[in-house]
């Protein structure tokens, strides 16, 4: 699963995943360590005593097998039944998995919108359809042992009935009854058993079709050449076009250049974070090129591409270690000069302060012992101790109040020209330190330039940068009023 591609991930439920990988795989391994022996058993014990018994008394084997293609025929109608009651039950189970690890992961915001009863009504109906999908499997687990109790008792019966009689008639000897009885048991119990093999083999079966809905799906791709030189930074778009389901981005070209700082600002949806996951590989596009040093980014492979860049996401993700092992994230050999350093950059160096344990604190899950400003400055601090050539920050300051804003853009700036470094936000602060600001809207570049050119122009920068500007015009105004009126 580490090496599936994203789109996979995207589609995928987090507890139906963790299903298949712990109760699916549990089944088929039980069904490997114990049913594989018992069904080699009744194998030979068949092919064994068969002839055994043909030998004793042809007439009495005859008998004794007359209910075998019975038994056989309802134990295969019985495995097809089987496995798709197994199917619908697993399908139930992951059901009310997923909803769990939902409510769990998500149990502030259920919190916050007191929608506990919901929730809880939510899982209870996933329950009860896991419990009746079991309760009929059950059922049908229950009709068929009693019913091949009593085809395996009638079987027994038979032999014993014929037996008498040829006893009576003087073709055989009580010892040779008593023999051919016992061998008939050494038979007939194993097949009857076939039913409980029959229902691991159904249960084996669908554990095995949803494990290779994740082993047959195809991985990334990594077996491309590695060029002979490092990835410096310098990126070339032509042309490209790529979307999910409808393009996402259009026809853009755009030149990058090594050491460059380009800040892109847009309205939600236009592609701005397309376009950082797609110079991470995440997504292969198929219209247009992305050239990372003369080189087809398609065509290199993507851990030497990722290994190069340092991202900071939209959502940043912290593992539920401690901030030390966090930043190990982003570079495993670290020296505690290398980590202060980036937390510094970060303006993060203040804030470990608060912390009783400062870089030792543990974060909590996703980094909920963190606030959002917080998790934001680690997640940009192991980025930067990287060191990567392409530095990439997807709205990676949105969190942090102005102060702090403005000593990371300090750190950046001084920074400048080690990394290409590309800022994707939606504040106007944030592309001060920025060489040149593109404009996206509706998966186009409407607007290239430098601040003082975009602002000599009509467009949706300038617009921005006048809407922006008034507002904060007027929260001084108001924050003046107000300190008159306490004076």
């Amino acid at each position: 699963m580490e090496h599936l591609p994203a789109r996979f991930h995207d589609s995928a439920k987090t507890g139906d995943l963790i299903q298949r990988c712990s109760s699916d795989v549990e089944t088929l391994r039980t069904f490997l360590a114990g049913q594989i022996i018992e069904m080699g058993r009744t194998l030979i014990m068949i092919i064994v005593v068969t002839p055994i018994l043909f030998w004793m008394n042809f007439k009495l084997a005859l008998v004794s097998l007359t209910m075998l293609p019975l038994i056989f025929y309802f134990a295969t109608r019985y495995f097809i039944v089987v496995k798709d009651l197994f199917l619908l039950r697993d399908e139930a189970e992951s059901a009310m998995s997923s909803r769990l690890q939902e409510n769990m992961t998500g149990i502030r915001v259920v919190r916050a919108f007191a929608r506990q009863d919901f929730e809880i009504k939510e899982f209870a109906d996933r329950n009860r359809a896991y419990r009746d999908h079991d309760q009929r499997l059950n059922t049908a687990m229950a009709f068929y042992w009693s019913f091949s109790d009593i085809l395996a008792g009638i079987q027994m019966g038979l032999v014993l009935l014929v037996g008498a009689h040829s006893l009576m008639q003087q073709e055989i000897s009580v010892g040779t009854l008593f023999a051919f009885y016992s061998y008939i048991g050494m038979v007939i119990w194993p097949i009857r058993q076939l039913g409980r093999t029959l229902q691991d083999i159904g249960k084996a079966v669908v554990s095995l079709g949803r494990l290779n809905h994740i082993l047959e799906e195809p991985e990334e791709s990594d077996d491309e050449p590695a060029p002979g030189k490092p990835i410096i930074g310098d990126i070339v778009i032509k042309d490209l076009t790529f979307g999910y389901d409808t393009p996402v981005l259009k026809h853009i070209d755009l030149h990058i250049h090594q050491g460059e700082t380009l800040a892109i600002l847009g309205p939600p949806g236009c592609g701005k974070s397309t376009l950082i996951q797609l110079l991470l590989r995440l997504y292969d596009y198929r219209q247009g090129s992305i050239k990372i040093d003369g080189m087809e980014l398609s065509e290199l492979p993507r851990k030497m591409v990722r290994r190069a860049m340092g991202v900071v996401m939209q959502e940043p993700f912290l593992y539920s270690k401690s901030i030390r092992d966090n930043l190990y994230v982003g570079k495993g050999d670290a020296t505690d000069q290398d980590l202060e350093t980036a937390l510094a950059d970060a303006a993060m160096s203040e804030g470990l302060d608060k912390f009783k344990n400062g870089i030792e604190s543990m974060v909590g899950e996703r980094g909920v012992a963190l606030s959002g400003g917080q998790r934001q400055r680690v997640a940009l601090a192991r980025a930067l101790l990287r060191q990567p050539a392409i530095l990439m920050l997807d709205d990676a300051l949105s969190a942090v109040d102005t102060g702090t804003e403005q000593r990371i853009l300090q750190s950046l700036a001084r920074r400048k020209g080690l990394a290409t470094t590309i800022i994707v936000t939606h504040r106007l602060s944030t592309v001060s330190i920025a060489d040149r600001i593109v404009i996206l809207d509706d998966g186009h570049i409407v607007q290239s330039g430098t601040h003082d050119q975009l602002l000599a122009e009509d467009g949706p920068y300038k617009r921005l940068h006048n809407l922006q500007t008034a507002f904060e015009s007027s929260l001084d105004d108001d924050l003046q009023l107000a300190e008159v009126r306490d004076d």
